[in-house]
C-alpha cells in the first residue's frame, strides 16, 4: 500500500508517519484491497486554543473513503479517523462482497 502525507502548518514528522503506519496496518490486513492512503495534518487555530486535524482519504475498489478528525493531539485525530474508516471499509466490504 501506498501512504501519501501532506502537512498544512505543520512540519513533516516521521513520528507522526511511524504512528499513522502502525495504525493503518491493522487496516491493511482486515482490509487487503485498500490500495492507498493519502493523510493529511493540519494545525487549526480556533477560540479554545490549537486543534489538531487528520484527514484520512482511502482508495480501493468503488468509491474512495474518506475520515476526518479535530483533536486535542494529531494522535488522538489519527486513531479517531481510522476507526471511522473501519466502520465504512466494513460496510463496503458487505456492500460488494469484497474478500
Amino acid at each position: 500500500m501506498n501512504n501519501v502525507y501532506e502537512y498544512t502548518n505543520v512540519s513533516g514528522s516521521e513520528r507522526l508517519e511511524s504512528f499513522f503506519e502502525s495504525k493503518i496496518k491493522k487496516l491493511e490486513k482486515k482490509y487487503p484491497f485498500i490500495t492507498r492512503a493519502d493523510i493529511f495534518f493540519k494545525k487549526e487555530n480556533t477560540n479554545n486554543g490549537t486543534n489538531k486535524n487528520c484527514g484520512i482519504r482511502i482508495s480501493a475498489p468503488g468509491p474512495r473513503l474518506y475520515a476526518e478528525a479535530t483533536e486535542n493531539s494529531f494522535e488522538e485525530a489519527i486513531t479517531t479517523a481510522i476507526k471511522s474508516l473501519d466502520v465504512q471499509l466494513e460496510k463496503k466490504k458487505s456492500l460488494f462482497n469484497i474478500n
